[in-house]
This record gives structure tokens, sequence and C-alpha cells, in this order.
């Protein structure tokens, strides 16, 4: 799920700006016509950047809304019996308790 979320994001985040983008050329966005082209440009330009931004702050949120996968991570227990075992291999050791 988390991957089909990325991809959304992702379609947005490239897709959002060029909308933007292709609006502004075909002066399909209100009261442009009046400003002055340099101002035109960069409210066009900020209006992009916004768009993106917007994405990523609905993709962090939907992320915080997913419940955890586990609620607490449970160790491999072939790995934790060969560390006790090691563990207490090294303490019955003579030569460690000969240097303590």
């Amino acid at each position: 799920m988390a991957l089909v979320k990325f991809a959304i994001a992702s379609v947005f985040m490239w897709t959002a700006p060029l909308l933007i983008l292709q609006a502004y050329k075909r002066d399909l966005l209100p009261g442009f016509s009046s400003l002055s082209p340099e101002v035109q440009t960069i409210v066009c330009g900020l209006l992009a950047v916004v768009s993106v931004n917007v994405v990523i702050a609905f993709y962090i949120l939907s992320a915080m809304r997913e419940p955890p996968t586990s609620a607490e991570p449970k160790p491999d227990p072939e790995f934790v019996s060969r560390a006790r075992a090691s563990v207490e291999a090294l303490q019955s050791s003579p030569e460690i308790k000969k240097s303590e």
C-alpha cells in the first residue's frame, strides 16, 4: 500500500506543476491578464512550487495516518538462541575468569 501511495504522490508531483504551467500558457487562470508578464511568470512559478509542497504535505499526512505494521519488532528466534549460547560459552570460559 505504501508503494501505491508513493507512486500516486509521484505522479501528482509531476502533473500538478505541469498543469499549472499549461493553464498559465493557455490563459486559463483568471486575473492573470491584468498583471505584467514578469509578475505572471513569478506567480505561475510560485503556484507550481506550492502545488508540489501541497502534494508532499498530503503524502506525509497519509503516511502518518497509516496504522503501524506491528506494535513491537520481534527478533529472529534462531539468532537469539545462538546469541545466548555464545554469551553463555564466553561466560563459562576459564580464560575470561582468570583475567577478571
